[in-house]
């Protein structure tokens, strides 16, 4: 059995997997390093969702390479592959810093955005990469198992939701109707991650990636990063550009 059909099973059982050792520390450094140089104009969240003491850089394709191996890695594809075919594009794409003492994020799943009612299949397959260590208590991803199954329930304060500690390094991937939320940073230091959702291709993104990845950056990424942020056809033919390929208006 492939890595990625004991991902898919886990996944099917539980809604979430995590495994280790994807980066390498040098890997995880460089990424830190890159997060930071965009932290001094990054303001905190301006809700408790986003987070009042936690710093997200956002639009990470248009500011930076950096990041593309997080983004297209093959572990992650093929599952993205599986999940959400036939076809699927990448929707956000953020760092997210939380600080000292920031509080819990309250419980949700990823592919509310999109009104369809539950239970059905995923809209959305996500990403968390820890650049730094995730432990409970600084605010490691809190999920609950099985949630992705639920049809109309919703958790309550006695519902339990599990932190999912991981080394830095490490990806958790979890289907887009999974029930989680990152948990509190209650140490004094800033605990960081990348975290990476895709949509089904026939669904609008969450940042628009049009606008934030300039024609001449998109141009110049690879075959499968202009597929993620948008330059593809979703079957039989949403997407296309005067009735063309939409990567054909990135030649010349």
């Amino acid at each position: 059995m492939t890595a990625s059909e004991t991902v898919l099973k886990t996944l099917d059982r539980d809604g979430y997997a995590m495994l280790t050792g994807l980066l390498s520390p040098a890997e995880c450094a460089a990424i830190r390093a890159e997060v930071e140089r965009w932290l001094a104009a990054t303001p905190t969240g301006r809700n408790a969702f986003e987070g009042f003491k936690t710093q997200r850089v956002y639009n990470l394709v248009g500011k930076s390479r950096v990041f593309d191996p997080l983004i297209e890695h093959p572990l992650v594809v093929s599952l993205c592959d599986a999940v959400l075919a036939p076809q699927y594009q990448l929707s956000s794409a953020v760092a997210i810093c939380l600080g000292p003492d920031q509080a819990a994020q309250a419980l949700h799943y990823d592919d509310q955005l999109f009104p369809v009612p539950r239970p059905r299949l995923p809209l959305v397959f996500s990403a968390m990469w820890a650049i730094d260590d995730f432990t409970e208590a600084n605010g490691a991803t809190r999920v609950i198992a099985g949630s992705h199954r639920w049809a109309g329930e919703r958790p309550d304060a006695a519902t339990p939701a599990a932190p999912v500690e991981m080394p830095r390094g490490s990806l958790l991937v979890y289907v887009g109707t999974l029930w989680h939320g990152g948990g509190a940073n209650r140490t004094d230091h800033v605990r960081a991650g990348v975290n990476v959702n895709y949509n089904r291709g026939w669904l609008r993104q969450q940042e628009n990636q049009y606008l934030g990845v300039p024609r001449e950056v998109a141009a110049g990424l690879s075959e499968t990063m202009r597929r993620l942020i948008g330059y593809d056809v979703h079957p039989p033919f949403i997407g296309y550009v005067d009735g063309r390929h939409p990567a054909r208006s990135l030649e010349g």
